[in-house]
């Protein structure tokens, strides 16, 4: 029986880029979109019939750029392709991401009715002067009528992205953002520190003195903050920058990021999606009508590939050892079980990284929790590190007699 799986559909168009983004998105070539969903369903088609067996998929995220731009009939096509092509679970999860000021009651009520079940929006900010230094052109009463049209839908499944650590925002600032997203009652939360990637509007404004680089002392702050006033609020802490409403009848954890943190398969669609089956990692063209175009051309490279493949990577044994740490890691909950290690790769925790585990354990950085069964997870203060603790799970030599 095959393992459970999870498709990612990335849609690359945007009304315009924001000065913070570095993911593969376009403005300006909306008129592609007819193609490019064509191109994405006919790609689902291909992999799923190089997979040689129906296979079993749980969830189903769009991504973007901005999918909340795709049409009804857009959606329709290609959630039939996965329904046509996947052997899909009856309680799916299918979350769709969207700016807040590009949704329409109509068009919800539509896209609920096709079976999308989760709404994530790009809330950011409430505040108009980080909205304006991001780039982002909703304002915060788009944020509050997207999320009532979503209840009335009939979404009882929303997330809310928020920003913090933006040049220029202080701690009252963020704390103010943050009780307006709690006061509109989200099931979920996804609370990230701003990051200056390289070749962004924000590196070049920054390395010219434009923008302050944003303060680490002053994120850790907002954090700390962030994580005092979820736990007053009864979210569950379940991941370092994601936070889940829970009850007695359900768990609103994101279902399709745990696919990733879990190291997991899945499968990428459309212009610079990435994927990870068969202990192989893929990786597509990047470009729009390069996209297309090679969508329509035949090649003969085994499943997970597609002919918009441009990256085809073996993971080796060991390889994938080490990212289940760095992943498995970031559930601050769960963490990475022994036990599970063990079945999965036939190697101990300890076996495999145990000089890694007893300095991080030194430097107060991890714990085991005895919890249901034997788990390394973050302590209080790794949360903060944790990009400490990944980097000692990066290139470590082999341990002798593993094949």
């Amino acid at each position: 029986m095959p393992e459970n799986t999870s498709v990612y559909i990335h849609v690359p168009f945007c009304r315009r880029r924001c000065a913070y983004c570095d993911f593969n998105t376009y403005a300006g070539l909306g008129g592609f979109i007819p193609a490019y969903v064509q191109a994405v369903c006919k790609e689902i088609r291909t992999v799923a019939e190089r997979a040689g067996e129906r296979l079993p998929v749980h969830t189903i995220f769009f991504g973007g750029g901005t999918p909340s731009l795709l049409p009804v009939a857009s959606i329709e096509s290609i959630l039939t392709a996965c329904w046509v092509n996947f052997d899909v679970a009856p309680e799916v999860e299918i979350t769709l991401e969207a700016n807040p000021g590009t949704v329409t009651l109509d068009w919800l009520q539509q896209i609920r009715a096709l079976g999308v079940n989760r709404m994530s929006y790009g809330m950011q900010s409430a505040s108009m002067a980080d909205l304006r230094i991001l780039g982002r052109e909703h304002d915060p009463v788009d944020v509050i009528r997207a999320v009532e049209w979503s209840r009335l839908a009939g979404f009882d499944n929303l997330n809310l992205d928020l920003i913090y650590g933006i040049p220029g925002q202080d701690l009252r600032r963020w704390a103010d953002s943050l009780e307006f997203a709690l006061r509109l009652k989200p099931e979920h939360l996804s609370l990230y520190c701003l990051t200056v990637e390289a070749g962004t509007p924000f590196r070049r404004w920054i390395d010219r003195g434009v923008l302050d680089e944003p303060e680490d002392d002053l994120a850790a702050e907002m954090y700390e903050l962030t994580c005092q006033r979820q736990e007053q609020e009864g979210f569950a802490h379940y991941e370092i920058s994601n936070w889940a409403r829970r009850d007695s009848t359900r768990d609103y954890s994101c279902l399709h990021n745990l696919q990733y943190w879990r190291m997991k398969p899945y499968l990428g669609f459309g212009a610079g999606a990435h994927g990870f089956a068969h202990s192989l990692r893929t990786a597509n063209v990047r470009g729009v009508q390069t996209y297309i175009r090679r969508c329509g051309e035949s090649d003969q490279r085994p499943f997970p590939a597609s002919p918009a493949t441009e990256i085809l990577t073996p993971i080796d044994r060991w390889t994938e050892m080490q990212e289940t740490m760095m992943v498995g890691l970031r559930l601050l909950e769960q963490g990475v079980a022994g036990e599970d290690f063990q079945r999965r790769f036939g190697i101990g925790l300890q076996d495999a990284f145990g000089a890694q585990i007893a300095r991080l354990t030194q430097m107060g950085l991890v714990e085991w929790s005895a919890e249901q069964s034997e788990r390394l997870r973050l302590s209080q203060r790794g949360w903060l590190l944790g990009n400490r603790v990944f980097m000692e799970f990066i290139d470590v030599p082999r341990p002798a007699g593993l094949v």
